[in-house]
């Protein structure tokens, strides 16, 4: 097979599906068994009930927001590992700090098939420069590259100079790393009259790859593909050669729901990504990323046959501080659980005569005083500030993803 990494990219989308929701139930099984912290949250939950994605939507979200706490309170991993460290494969400290897992065995982060689908084959040389110390980027692309069958030059991050030298003595075929940093080589590489006409082909991320960078690299003949993950998860989605979206990864579930809730949003509409992993050591659960995406409509031109995404489209935790205390996107969501005339609110908060404003603007087929009335009320008692209700019709609203604007100057 040329075109595709392996079968499962082309199944029908009803055949993932039934495949996906029929090893759910063992999924859960198995965190619950194994990991302290999901024998707590999915006490109550029966796992072989949960076999669709109503079901899926019925359990609790843990957000990547949350992680910190939970480590430090029952380190290294806040009791969501089922797996003991002793037998990890490695263990990484993240940002944050946040300590992430990599267990055994061939492509453990799933980086394989965004690298196949940019044109990574059996015999390149790669040369990867993600980080290789702490952070898990340069071992969960490597990993994804040996399962491919290409040799990998670690060259991890910075030394630019030597990194030039390095493209031009053992010429690899592809670059791994992110969107900004192969352009600095390749223009360190023209400063000091270096060969780079070996790299041809790229995977990126860990950063937009923005309109400029791709012109850069097109124009120098370079074929440059994206893809989407966290440090957590590993590679969600990733880009094709049809350049329409990202595609999701095999062995995961994606949702969007609506920022601060546990709701998803219908198709196309903007809202947090949250990932339900199949991974034995790091069985997480409607895992929340803060990140914003959507889905897109159809199948990808490429032929593979999964629910394609975005991109990334900014951050969903847009918690605001209002005349000196929080607000947060799940009170937004609180309001119109309570008004189900409403479809969509976002709240925008803005200065006025020296002073913090809130106005709620909410999607209704029908408004009326009375109904502004009453959501100004349930405005007040569920942030403790007064503001402003403003009724508008469906559609008006932007599908950005936004449900608090902070429109202060």
């Amino acid at each position: 097979m040329t075109d595709f990494y392996d079968d499962l990219e082309t199944r029908s989308p009803a055949r993932r599906e039934e495949e996906l929701f029929a090893a759910l139930p063992a999924q859960l099984a198995h965190a619950k068994a194994n990991a302290p912290y999901f024998s707590r949250l999915l006490a109550e939950v029966d796992p072989a009930s949960v076999r669709d994605r109503a079901g899926l939507a019925a359990l609790p979200v843990t957000r990547k927001s949350d992680l910190i706490a939970l480590q430090k309170d029952a380190p290294p991993f806040g009791g969501l590992a089922a797996l003991p460290v002793g037998q990890l494969a490695r263990v990484f400290a993240s940002p944050g700090p946040i300590h992430d897992p990599e267990p055994y065995g061939a492509d453990p982060w799933r980086s394989a098939r965004a690298l196949f689908a940019a044109g990574f084959r059996k015999g390149d040389l790669a040369q990867n420069c993600f980080a290789y110390h702490m952070t898990p980027a340069g071992s969960m692309f490597e990993t994804g590259a040996h399962a491919v069958g290409c040799a990998v030059i670690p060259a991890g991050t910075g030394n630019t100079e030597l990194q030039a030298q390095v493209v031009a003595a053992l010429k690899p075929r592809g670059y791994i790393g992110t969107p900004d940093f192969l352009k600095i080589i390749l223009e360190k590489a023209d400063e000091l009259g270096l060969d780079s006409a070996s790299l041809k082909i790229g995977s990126v991320s860990g950063g937009p790859y923005l309109p400029d960078a791709r012109a850069f690299y097109e124009a120098r003949g370079l074929d440059i593909y994206q893809c989407y993950g966290t440090a957590d998860l590993g590679i969600v989605a990733y880009e094709t050669p049809a350049r329409s979206g990202l595609v999701v990864n095999e062995g995961v579930i994606v949702e969007i729901l609506r920022p601060g809730t546990g709701d998803p949003v219908p198709d196309g509409e903007v809202g947090e990504v949250v990932v339900t992993l199949f991974s034995e050591a790091y069985p997480l659960v409607r895992f929340a990323t803060g990140d914003l995406s959507a889905v897109m409509p159809g199948e990808s031109p490429c032929g593979r046959t999964n629910v394609r995404l975005r991109g990334w489209l900014g951050r969903a935790d847009q918690t605001t501080k209002v005349k000196g205390m929080f607000v947060h996107p799940s009170q937004v969501a609180e309001v119109l659980r309570r008004h189900p005339q409403l479809r969509r609110a976002r709240l925008v908060v803005g200065r006025a005569d020296a002073s913090d404003t809130m106005t709620l603007r909410c999607e209704a087929e029908e408004g009326g005083e009375a109904l502004e009335a009453a959501v100004r009320e349930t405005l007040a008692s569920v942030t403790k500030l007064r503001g402003t209700v403003e009724l508008v019709p469906p559609g008006s609203l932007p599908n950005d993803g936004k449900v608090i604007e902070d429109a202060r100057a």
